[in-house]
């Protein structure tokens, strides 16, 4: 999560309880970070309370239940590895994927006190790749929990990792270019309309290394246009030419059920909007803001009956109320048998009583900065082990620099190798 305050109720029930569950399911290796980079996509002007802001975050995934012996808990920018795969990812992203991004046209819209119209803003969908598949294994699945409104930005990660597999993972078996498999090289131009000269097609000589690499770049091209698998499928009977490599494994969107969680106002719940709860809010701010919620709005008067089902504050009694308050407002508001400022503190008592264990950790960890400064030390160190070999996995796949030093410490020649 962006820096950018301290987390609400909905951050919450939107995320932090399904980490939570995630964490405590042995069959995952869970990486949960706090975002600081990403805070500089819109907030690049002042960073002034990024650091606060960061540690303040920490202490929110701590006081709801994060562990860091279960999960590894790290800041984004203590991985310097995220930088270094976001600049290659973002050397194959092209330009119109980014600029068709629905919430970047929202935010450029919407957003009239901050210039957005930066690299930092455009390129985030290529960081947030990069965050999420730096931490891939070949061989093992990789998913990240997301609710349905997200689904579509780990589709756009989805789609780049696919190409940058192309361009990385995909390449040719040289014996496709000896003389005896002409006619396999033919058909395969042929049919991307790559056409091989009169002379070459019936000659069966070797060809010149520029020969090799103007093939290559034009059967690259095509097969990128027509799809590897589509392309393997076509020529099945000679696909052991071809290698295609998974350099940096496809996300996976893990759906999860998100209970709707409005605002104090009816919106979405958000910081920028002031509607908000926060984990660490005092039982007289609770009671204070939630007496001035939204309620049903065809409920003008005491003597009117409501629909509780259209009311911000029954949603929240659904959170945090036991059974016999909900059957009680939800019947009570119906047959106006009470009143909506009754209806708000039942909820508001449940409310404190929830996040009052919460609120309890925070004040602990409040009390310790310096303690809660290790544990984002340490959860970074652990992150970037991981980090470091997948990059090292990504760098050889890119320059091959150890296959060419291989190749220079067995005999060859640095122009030859």
């Amino acid at each position: 999560m962006r820096p950018t305050g301290r987390l609400h109720i909905g951050h919450y029930f939107g995320a932090l309880q399904n980490w939570v569950r995630l964490q405590n399911d042995p069959s995952y290796d869970c990486f949960y970070f706090i975002a600081d980079w990403h805070a500089l996509t819109s907030d690049y002007a002042d960073t002034s309370a990024v650091a606060q802001n960061s540690i303040e975050i920490m202490i929110d995934y701590l006081a709801a239940g994060l562990d860091p012996q279960k999960s590894i808990i790290f800041l984004q920018s203590k991985v310097p590895e995220h930088a270094e795969l976001h600049l290659l990812l973002s050397m194959v992203t092209p330009l119109g994927w980014l600029e068709r991004v629905p919430t970047y046209k929202e935010a450029l819209e919407n957003v009239k006190d901050k210039d957005l119209h930066t690299y930092g803003f455009l390129g985030y969908p290529v960081l947030q790749t990069a965050d999420i598949v730096i931490y891939s294994t070949e061989g093992k699945s990789l998913v990240v929990p997301v609710g349905e409104d997200q689904v579509s930005h780990v589709e756009l990660s989805r789609e780049i990792v696919r190409r940058f597999n192309f361009f990385y993972g995909f390449s040719f078996d040289e014996r496709l270019f000896d003389g005896v498999n002409r006619d396999l090289l033919s058909e395969a131009c042929l049919s991307f309309h790559l056409f091989l000269s009169d002379s070459l097609c019936k000659s069966k000589r070797q060809l010149t290394s520029e020969e090799r690499t103007e093939i290559r770049v034009g059967l690259r091209h095509k097969i990128l246009e027509a799809g590897v698998q589509n392309f393997l499928h076509q020529f099945s009977s000679s696909a052991h030419f071809f290698r295609s490599r998974e350099v940096l494994t496809e996300p996976q969107a893990m759906l999860t059920q998100t209970p709707r969680i409005p605002g104090l106002d009816g919106r979405k719940m958000s910081k920028s909007y002031g509607n908000a709860i926060t984990l660490s809010e005092s039982d007289a701010d609770i009671r204070a803001k939630t007496k001035v919620m939204v309620t049903d709005p065809a409920r003008k008067r005491r003597t009117d009956p409501g629909n509780p089902d259209v009311c911000p504050v029954y949603d929240w009694h659904k959170l945090f109320s036991p059974p016999e308050t909900l059957k009680w407002s939800a019947e009570g508001c119906r047959t106006a048998g009470i009143g909506c400022i009754e209806c708000k503190a039942a909820m508001a008592d449940n409310l404190i009583k929830w996040i009052a264990p919460i609120r309890e950790r925070r004040v602990e960890y409040e009390k310790n900065p310096k303690r809660v400064l290790e544990l984002i030390d340490a959860g970074s160190k652990r992150a970037r082990v991981e980090a470091v070999k997948t990059l090292e996995r990504v760098r050889e796949a890119v320059f091959g620099w150890e296959k060419k030093r291989k190749e220079i410490s067995s005999g060859g020649s640095a122009a030859n190798a």
